[in-house]
């Protein structure tokens, strides 16, 4: 899966299909891209690194994949990162990385809840949006933070398509329960050409 991966992805449909996806590409997902530019990991690592206090406090990375982003959270400074994702494939390139304290196979369905109030701040880098985790995921994610945590995510150009998932965050900030700390939109998959927009938000 090389040229015009993303569309594939796109394409997937259902929680099944999308782990059996990850499963299949888990070898080939590192080079592939690599080599379309992968930008998001750098951006979302970065921007939270800018808004947390203490790198060392402990961050969850929902929807690891291989590692590519926990490498890029420990580029950024971070030292106690625990990765969570639902593909056994992506998780076996993910442990060789080194840079995860612990690594976890979790379902769609899983709430996480003893989970919950263990991390200073979660990323979900590329992973909420089509193709990838749906609109629930980010409030199974969000449900985990104490207040004063954050949560850095992306939403890529092909996501952002539709409506509901700019409006789910803006409602969140409308209402007083969350703040935005970081917002901007740039590079993704230069490669491919797609773009995407990078948050980070404190939660109230």
């Amino acid at each position: 899966m090389t040229q015009g991966f993303l569309d594939r992805v796109y394409r997937t449909q259902g929680a099944e299909e999308t782990r059996r996806l990850y499963d299949d590409w888990a070898t080939q997902y590192d080079a592939d891209l690599r080599a379309a530019g992968y930008a998001t990991p750098r951006r979302v690592s970065e921007a939270l690194a800018g808004a947390i206090d203490d790198p060392a406090r402990p961050i969850l990375d929902f929807g690891c994949g291989t590692g590519l982003s926990g490498e890029a959270l420990a580029e950024a400074g971070f030292t106690t990162i625990d990765g969570v994702d639902v593909s056994e494939g992506m998780l076996d390139v993910a442990r060789a990385k080194g840079v995860y304290r612990a690594l976890d196979a979790v379902g769609d369905d899983d709430a996480m809840t003893d989970r919950a109030g263990r991390y200073a701040a979660a990323a979900a880098i590329g992973v909420i949006g089509s193709g990838a985790a749906p609109l629930a995921a980010f409030d199974r994610v969000w449900a985990l933070l104490p207040a004063g945590g954050l949560f850095a995510f992306s939403f890529n150009d092909n996501t952002l398509q539709d409506p509901a998932f700019e409006a789910h965050v803006t409602a969140l900030v409308e209402r007083g329960a969350a703040r935005v700390r970081h917002r901007e939109h740039g590079p993704h998959v230069p490669a491919e050409g797609v773009g995407a927009l990078v948050y980070v938000l404190e939660k109230a």
